[in-house]
């Protein structure tokens, strides 16, 4: 991809310029690792996009270890979407405002594209014993994106993201009550540059195919639990859940879309004994049923009803500088691909050296690829298309982490994984006129992924934090050969200064290498790196307003999450924050 010299120049201007105003933004939480795609600092689940980013790489998924809280880097390995209802608790949002002081806020931005992003929230009930929240969050974009690589006209990305729900939490002498609803409406096109196989003859006119129709994605989800107090002699956790996830269409906008339906229940109970040791079973069901459109009488989709389940007994001891859990895992599905798996469930850390842990972690996992599940990580994947749960045999990870400098922390890992039909996202190769014509597929296929990397981070008595994490990935994938999408090398950097109290100016950069995706040949063809610097700042007027600059892609970088879908370039949003 080459760039045109004189666009080159305004990005830099556009650069320098907004050195000088972000002297006046940013939010003292760091935005936490915004994930890319502006994960709020209020707990609940799933997260809401940005705007400016209409789908995200997949979320790595670290071991978290006790003593230390760590922040991980966002991308690497197969997101594992919580399906838990969690509480809305204070928090902050784009600014430094402490939301504990005020029961309510509101966040509001609007920018280029016809970037918009809204949060709304309220506690109605906050003490000790009672917790009821209601919150709403927006995110939408409908702007024109040039496709990488061609001469075809700017075509249109849309994107209307909503998420809302309530959640109420009440504190008995031994026990609490957790509860919620929400409901989730995501519109969006398949605006993704129509791809075929060499050998196809068919004209790739992106007017041939749908790219306006919005796809509509629903999701409706209830969860009621019980846990007991921390620390009881007996604890119990039992958690019921339900979701109800549907596309609107299946390929295109004569075809109905399926309906899935998840029943799940989630428990663990254990008992302490001798002290600081306790053995304990803990495991999760979950029931997928599906309602199918039909054509000329006859259901023309194939999804089968199926259970799958884990059951894990373990035991956990505790000495005064290290923790250990040792433990398994079985796992089952049922069905016509029913499968049966074993993994180990062990964790350790010791503190080998003052304020210096060395940790280890042995898992593995049944990731379902439901419905729901794989559209929180590809919104784009193919809606008629039922996929094998993958197995995870072994998800391990070794590493030594420390705190020992005044304000410096580091981390340095090593892990293996080995998974059984691991998902890789590529392009349609067939598109047929009228369709829905670049939506994903779902490659599934044996893999082993080794590695590596390193975390630092420092803080000068608040007044600036500096972080750095690059990891290194190493694939060995069956019959294909390659990992498709997945990044060889990452590289995670920000920079958060607070000049004075009330402002806050932050960069951050992202660099992703190595990706390739599938067009019909082996090996795939070579993806852009992804290479973005973003520039946030705020600006607290009082303790109820306050203003939010956001400056995404300023050195306006070409490049794809996912084959023909193309990124903003070089995009601005202003914002308030209020408290209330």
């Amino acid at each position: 991809m080459k760039t045109i010299y004189n666009i080159k120049a305004l990005c830099v201007m556009a650069l320098i310029g907004s050195v000088a105003t972000v002297n006046a933004q940013e939010d003292k939480t760091k935005e936490k690792d915004l994930n890319r795609e502006m994960t709020l600092e209020r707990e609940y689940d799933p997260t809401v996009q940005d705007a400016s980013k209409v789908n995200t790489l997949p979320v790595i998924k670290e071991p978290v270890v006790k003593k230390m809280p760590i922040d991980y880097a966002t991308f690497t390995v197969p997101a594992d979407p919580e399906k838990e209802i969690s509480l809305l608790p204070s928090g902050n949002i784009m600014t430094d405002i402490q939301y504990n002081k005020r029961r309510g806020y509101f966040n509001f931005g609007g920018g280029t594209y016809l970037n918009l992003n809204g949060d709304l929230g309220y506690h109605v009930l906050n003490t000790d014993k009672d917790k009821l929240n209601i919150w709403f969050s927006h995110r939408s974009t409908n702007g024109k994106v040039k496709y990488i690589d061609t001469d075809f006209d700017k075509v249109k990305a849309k994107l209307n993201d909503n998420l809302g729900g309530l959640n109420f939490k009440h504190a008995f002498e031994k026990l609490s009550l957790d509860m919620g609803i929400k409901y989730g409406y995501s519109a969006f096109n398949y605006y993704g540059l129509p791809v075929s196989s060499p050998e196809s003859s068919i004209a790739l006119v992106p007017e041939n195919f749908d790219l306006e129709t919005n796809q509509v994605n629903q999701t409706i989800q209830a969860k009621v639990g019980v846990e007991s107090k921390e620390n009881a002699p007996v604890s119990y956790l039992l958690d019921l859940g339900y979701t109800n996830f549907s596309h609107k269409y299946a390929l295109s906008k004569e075809q109905d879309g399926p309906t899935e339906h998840t029943l799940d229940v989630k428990f663990d109970l254990n008992a302490r004994f001798g002290g600081e040791q306790r053995i304990g079973l803990e495991g999760n069901l979950e029931y997928f049923n599906y309602s199918l459109p039909t054509m000329g009488g006859q259901e023309y989709l194939e999804f089968e009803n199926h259970a799958e389940a884990t059951l894990a007994p373990y035991y956990k001891v505790s000495g005064d500088n290290w923790n250990l859990k040792l433990g398994a895992k079985v796992m089952f599905a049922t069905g016509d691909n029913s499968k049966f798996m074993a993994s180990p469930n062990i964790t350790a850390d010791v503190e080998i050296a003052d304020k210096t842990e060395l940790y280890l972690i042995a898992g593995g996992k049944l990731y379902s690829n439901s419905m729901y599940e794989i559209s929180q990580v590809n919104r784009y994947i193919n809606p008629t298309m039922e996929l094998l749960p993958s197995r995870n045999y072994l998800d391990g990870t070794i590493g030594i982490r420390s705190g020992i400098a005044p304000g410096f922390w580091f981390d340095v890992f090593g892990g293996y994984k080995i998974t059984n039909d691991e998902v890789f996202f590529v392009p349609n190769l067939t598109p047929k006129d009228g369709t829905f014509a670049n939506y994903s597929i779902a490659m599934q296929t044996n893999a082993k992924h080794a590695f590596g990397g390193v975390n630092l981070k420092y803080s000068y008595q608040q007044l600036f934090d500096i972080n750095l994490k690059g990891v290194y990935n190493n694939w060995t994938v069956d019959n294909t050969g390659t990992a498709y999408g997945k990044p060889e090398m990452e590289l995670t950097a920000g920079v958060t200064v607070r000049p004075i109290n009330q402002v806050t100016a932050s960069l951050d950069y992202y660099l992703a290498t190595g990706r390739k995706a599938f067009l019909g040949t082996p090996g795939g063809e070579k993806m852009n790196n992804i290479n973005e610097l973003n520039l946030t700042g705020a600006y607290t007027l009082n303790d109820t307003f306050g203003l939010y600059l956001k400056l995404n892609n300023v050195l306006c970088q070409k490049y794809e999450l996912y084959y023909g879908y193309p990124m903003q370039s070089f995009s601005a949003m202003v914002g308030v924050n209020i408290n209330f």
